[in-house]
């Protein structure tokens, strides 16, 4: 089953790698901008094959390569602030109140002590994971962590991300495509965890759920 998952997510990313390339190839770095600001906010466009072929355009004189760098963290800090926007006005309104995706004061009351106890290190270190770094806004958002600490560290956890990869491609030069699919690795391996982290969780609401009821029903009784 997780040979199949993998083999369709790599067709999926084999053309969002082709599309991103063409619009840094035709654009430069407005389209470097276009890309990696929606990859901050929830849109899965994969920032590798974008910044490496971003330095792979540097080493060749496009642009230079600290250009490229900064300003794909600009965009992610752009694309991350709408995330977190969306999470922070979006917390009652959209997730209480809404029957098709609810969340309970509990789990609220849950991501708040999480964020203040480990939110700068989730946001920081999330910005250098593939796919976790696409999300992280939204709930740091629904937590409403400071927006100021969160903005400083979006940027520069964003940063050494970016700027390594387009080194990496700088140096790559005719092999980042090579390398690119190289890191499809790295993404396989992150839905892998994420998924065996969703399923741990399940498994332990399943596992309480009658403790919670039991609980619950004591409470109304009283």
């Amino acid at each position: 089953m997780f040979l199949a998952a993998a083999l369709v997510l790599a067709s999926v990313t084999d053309k969002l790698a082709e599309l991103t390339t063409n619009v840094v190839d035709d654009i430069g770095l407005p389209g470097i901008f276009l890309l990696m600001a929606p990859e901050s906010a929830c849109i899965p466009i994969p920032s590798e094959p974008t910044m490496l072929f971003a330095g792979f355009a540097a080493s060749d004189g496009a642009y230079p390569w600290w250009a490229a760098a900064l300003v794909a963290t600009f965009a992610n800090l752009v694309g991350s602030c709408v995330a977190y926007a969306a999470g922070y006005y979006g917390r009652i309104e959209l997730l209480e109140h809404n029957k098709l995706v609810h969340i309970s004061p509990k789990h609220l009351a849950w991501a708040d002590t999480f964020f203040a106890r480990h939110g700068d290190k989730a946001v920081f270190f999330g910005r250098m994971l593939p796919i976790v770094r696409t999300f992280i806004s939204l709930p740091a958002g629904i937590a409403r962590m400071p927006f100021q600490r969160f903005a400083v560290l979006t940027f520069l956890g964003a940063l050494p991300w970016n700027a390594g990869l387009v080194l990496a491609g700088y140096a790559a030069r005719d092999n980042w495509e090579d390398l690119r699919n190289y890191l499809h690795f790295v993404d396989y391996t992150v839905v892998v965890l994420i998924v065996a982290g969703a399923g741990y969780l399940g498994y332990r609401w399943w596992k309480n759920r009658g403790t919670d009821g039991t609980a619950a029903a004591a409470e109304d009784a009283a």
